[in-house]
């Protein structure tokens, strides 16, 4: 496919500088685009590279407006470049239909141009909407919905009574709805609590490889519309976690934990159970979070800390050794002083 650059620029709602009648065939990066091809700079320290690239044109921010190769000006280089590129790799949905070695219960309820691989097991009172593709391995749990144009990687485990709404990816080794991690003690031996609750995710929800959602232990586990969440991710029983918010990497959350809309928890954050975080909260990387955060502010640090007041502590921790050592000093001088004043008052 090919697509003149000012066709590109009206796609993404820029403005052409230079030869809109380029042709693009593709999209690369920076350092590797070729003529042909179409690059982006999204911050001004890559600016440098305008006239380095190999690519034929480039997408900047609206305040670059000359360049010795063609532009899209636009507000949000990054954003344009992400539609771009999906407009040259995204395929129309081809159904492939049920596969003979696939097993799908009888009194599985089926949609309309499916893609059903081989050996995908699918359980009694299944609802699978329209134009569900569901890969090699996947086991479906009686019971339970997905909708439609929803994908499901290879492995991809849903335990009975999960609902996964529409245009819901699950990426390989996902597993939804597995027990959640609850005892109690009964002496010495821990007696397992009942997990009968269930997991909804809503639509437009996109979940990394190899992450685990719990059933609730009552009630539901929660994965609002819009939701993205990365790969190695442990989210515990009866958590719900807002519209559009973004779960990194090694993230664990704990059982009944509330998290808000738009919310961000970089890699390695750890959210103890039973808190609430409030909406567009930003918790920086390896954060521990152990209580409340309120709305709209960056927590960073264990304890999560306003991340300004993170700062400031921060900057102290290295001068630690040099204060003990200070302190130490006070200790000991204080020491004599009271030793003499004690002299003295011996011998009045």
């Amino acid at each position: 496919m090919k697509k003149k650059l000012r066709e590109l620029a009206d796609y993404v709602g820029g403005v052409v500088s230079g030869d809109g009648e380029v042709e693009i065939s593709g999209v690369a990066s920076l350092d590797e685009a070729q003529p042909g091809q179409i690059t982006f700079i999204a911050t001004p320290k890559y600016l440098r590279k305008l006239e380095t690239t190999g690519a034929s044109a480039i997408i900047v921010s609206k305040e670059v407006t000359t360049a010795g190769k063609p532009l899209i000006c636009v507000a949000n280089p990054q954003l344009a470049f992400v539609k771009i590129t999906s407009l040259f790799f995204d395929q129309p949905y081809q159904p492939g239909g049920i596969d003979p070695v696939a097993r799908v219960s009888p009194t599985a309820q089926l949609g309309k141009d499916l893609t059903i691989y081989p050996y995908v097991y699918i359980g009694d009172r299944c609802r699978i909407e329209d134009r569900v593709t569901l890969y090699p391995g996947v086991y479906v749990g009686e019971s339970s919905t997905i909708g439609e144009d929803s994908v499901l990687h290879s492995n991809v485990s849903i335990y009975t009574g999960s609902m996964i709404g529409k245009r819901v990816t699950l990426h390989s080794g996902v597993v939804i709805g597995a027990d959640g991690f609850g005892f109690v003690k009964d002496g010495k031996k821990n007696v397992k609590i009942p997990q009968v609750g269930s997991v909804e995710i809503e639509d437009d929800v996109e979940i990394g490889a190899n992450t685990t959602i719990d059933r609730g232990a009552l009630g539901k586990t929660i994965i609002r519309r819009g939701v993205k969440i990365d790969n190695l991710v442990q989210i515990a029983h009866n958590v719900e976690i807002g519209e559009d918010s973004i779960i990194v990497a090694q993230v664990g959350i704990a059982g009944s934990t509330k998290i808000g809309s738009n919310v961000i928890l970089a890699g390695q954050v750890g959210v103890v159970d039973h808190v609430e975080i409030g909406d567009n909260v930003m918790v920086g990387a390896q954060s521990g979070v152990g209580f409340n955060l309120p709305a709209n502010q960056g927590y960073t640090g264990t304890p999560a800390l306003p991340h300004r007041e993170y700062l400031r502590t921060i900057a102290v921790w290295s001068k630690l050794p040099e204060m003990k050592k200070t302190l130490n000093e006070i200790e000991k001088r204080l020491k004599k002083m009271e030793e003499l004043f004690s002299s003295e008052e011996k011998e009045k």
